[in-house]
């Protein structure tokens, strides 16, 4: 399919559902060759067979972010196999909710594998990539908490937070070689939890943004399209917020 981002490909972790199915469809909608990647296979494989149906590229490829010899592996093999990788959808998340007086270990170190370690794992190679080809995308999805913070969530809101400072240091390392690095950080979006709000609970929350309606993962989406085409070359190291005025 013909797009502003026809002949690119682009990979996006954490793609089986929300915000990474809903980047991957709009990527390959725009011309994106689209490696779908997740822990699980099939979830993946899923997604691609949908984007496929619509006459579209994409493939899927199964990905824990946390191991990094397999982001290495795959990220190496996508650029052996579609001839380079162009663009990267850092989306691949957890959470793991607990009061800090109550927080385990575990739970930090859990949230913060995923989250801010797995980052690491799969842009690693990607750069590597993109600095060969004097060209690349670098997209990470990161959230409003690691700007303003929220109770229950010191893990989440740290890993978030540190991918603002990585994405800013890592702009200022590869601009000269062509690669743009941004993020986007998600407010309150549509998903099973917020769903499963009573009335009351929900008029609270839309209470709280300027723009009284939940996020949907295409809002999230349409922005990650917009910095990996060509509108956005001369924009890096920015963190836009897609939250409905939640944070300003």
């Amino acid at each position: 399919m013909s797009g502003e981002l026809s002949g690119k490909v682009a990979l996006v972790t954490g793609a089986s559902q929300g915000i990474g199915e809903a980047c991957a469809l709009a990527l390959a909608r725009a011309g994106a060759t689209v490696v779908c990647s997740s822990r699980r296979l099939s979830a993946v494989e899923a997604v691609a067979a949908r984007i496929v149906e619509q006459g579209l590229s994409a493939v899927a490829r199964a990905l824990d972010v946390t191991n990094p010899e397999e982001a290495a592996a795959v990220v190496e093999e996508v650029a052996r196999t579609f001839g380079g990788l162009h663009i990267l959808v850092n989306n691949a998340g957890v959470t793991d909710d607990q009061l800090f007086v109550r927080m385990k270990p575990e739970s930090w170190r859990k949230v913060m594998a995923t989250n801010l370690d797995g980052v690491f794992h799969v842009t690693s190679p990607a750069a590597r990539i993109m600095l060969k080809q004097k060209e690349g995308r670098i997209i990470t999805i990161t959230s409003v908490v690691g700007l303003m913070g929220n109770p229950g969530q010191a893990n989440y809101a740290a890993a978030k937070a540190g991918l603002v400072g990585f994405t800013k240091a890592l702009a200022r390392e590869l601009g000269s070689r062509n690669i743009t690095v941004n993020a986007v950080a998600p407010g309150y979006i549509q998903t099973a939890m917020t769903e499963s709000l009573n009335e009351e609970q929900r008029q609270r929350l839309l209470a709280t943004l300027a723009i009284p309606r939940l996020g949907t993962p295409e809002d999230v989406a349409a922005v990650v399209v917009f910095l990996a085409g060509p509108g956005a070359s001369y924009i890096t190291g920015e963190v836009i917020n897609v939250s409905g005025g939640l944070y300003m």
